[in-house]
């Protein structure tokens, strides 16, 4: 993260010493948008610490692995689909499912609806993209992410 930081200066930098008038000029086009979407984003950021406050990781690993493969792989899909996460906080969470003994499909399906489909963060892009774009990049995310696991069920012999 932090040579991401420092190459992100780096680029900055250049930026300024080649056009410092365009340069300003898109710093102030990011400051207005990230001060518009900021206080939708406090509230999902809200929403979401209290529903991982709600849930610990040993439920989650827990109900994940106790039903038959395809119950988990739904329930899965339907815990990843509250919200959108990065992944820098899924790749850990999924760490701590595979060590609870979560299988592979079953995560695959947890992390790509995570990363993928979010119905907490709807309001959001609803602003940005409408609600047809929205409504229709969720489903098809959500499909999507039900193909992967089952492709990676087959993968690691899961399935088959």
């Amino acid at each position: 993260m932090i040579i991401l930081y420092i190459a992100t200066g780096a680029f900055l930098l250049v930026s300024l010493i080649k056009s410092r008038a365009k340069t300003l000029a898109s710093l102030k086009v990011a400051y207005k948008r990230f001060t518009s979407i900021l206080p939708a984003f406090g509230v999902m950021l809200v929403a979401v610490a209290c529903i991982l406050s709600i849930m610990p990781d040993d439920f989650i690993a827990c109900s994940l692995g106790r039903y038959n493969i395809f119950v988990s792989v739904i329930i899965a899909s339907m815990l990843g689909s509250i919200t959108m996460m990065p992944g820098f906080i899924t790749f850990p969470l999924c760490g701590i499912l595979l060590k609870e003994g979560v299988t592979y499909m079953v995560i695959s399906a947890f992390s790509t609806t995570l990363m993928m489909v979010g119905i907490l963060t709807y309001p959001i892009e609803k602003r940005y993209f409408g609600v047809k774009i929205t409504v229709i990049r969720n489903v098809l995310s959500f499909f999507i992410a039900i193909t992967v696991a089952i492709i990676t069920g087959i993968v690691f012999g899961e399935l088959l």
